[in-house]
């Protein structure tokens, strides 16, 4: 399996070894990331569910039904952050890019290394002709990286993502398009 190398950073596939690590990440994260990753957060609220998910995850890495890539610190290999290649479309060769990463590491331009390394590999690896980027408009530090990794805004989809306790929001869809 790929894995990427970024300064003092790698990406990852998932492993059967991050469920602690994973369940750290969440619950130090949680109030930061569940309004768009309510299901993430709620898999991984303490380590037996996090290794049930893990290994959930795994398993469909390996299937190529889902690629979940942690993002982590090589010195302490603390994960600081999470990317999915999901919602694949094989028969359209479409999928979706879905990105976090740790309270304390945003504005640091981490996001968009690993959005673009995972986009590029998806293109590339998965021979993928469309990406999306599913972002909400007040989400300014998300649309960010999905402009500076080189996605273009297609149109405003209603009602498209419900967060926990909330009415349904309106999002904003960004593409990458293969050139090839």
């Amino acid at each position: 399996m790929n894995s990427f190398q970024l300064q003092d950073f790698e990406i990852n596939p998932i492993s059967e070894r991050d469920g602690w690590r994973l369940c750290d990440f969440i619950c130090a994260n949680a109030d930061y990331i569940k309004r768009y990753f309510p299901k993430t957060v709620a898999a991984n609220l303490n380590p037996t569910l996090s290794n049930i998910f893990v290994l959930e995850k795994v398993s469909d890495f390996l299937s190529g039904k889902e690629y979940l890539f942690t993002l982590k610190e090589s010195e302490n290999r603390n994960i600081v952050g999470l990317v999915y290649l999901k919602e694949l479309r094989r028969a359209t060769k479409e999928a979706e890019v879905a990105y976090c990463t740790a309270y304390t590491h945003k504005n640091k331009g981490l996001a968009t290394k690993a959005v673009k390394t995972i986009s590029e590999w998806g293109l590339n690896e998965q021979q993928l002709k469309r990406l999306r980027i599913l972002v909400h408009k007040t989400n300014l530090g998300s649309i960010k990286v999905a402009e500076n990794c080189g996605y273009i805004w297609k149109e405003t989809l209603l009602k498209e993502h419900t967060p926990p306790n909330e009415d349904p929001l309106d999002m904003e869809l960004y593409i990458l398009e293969n050139e090839r």
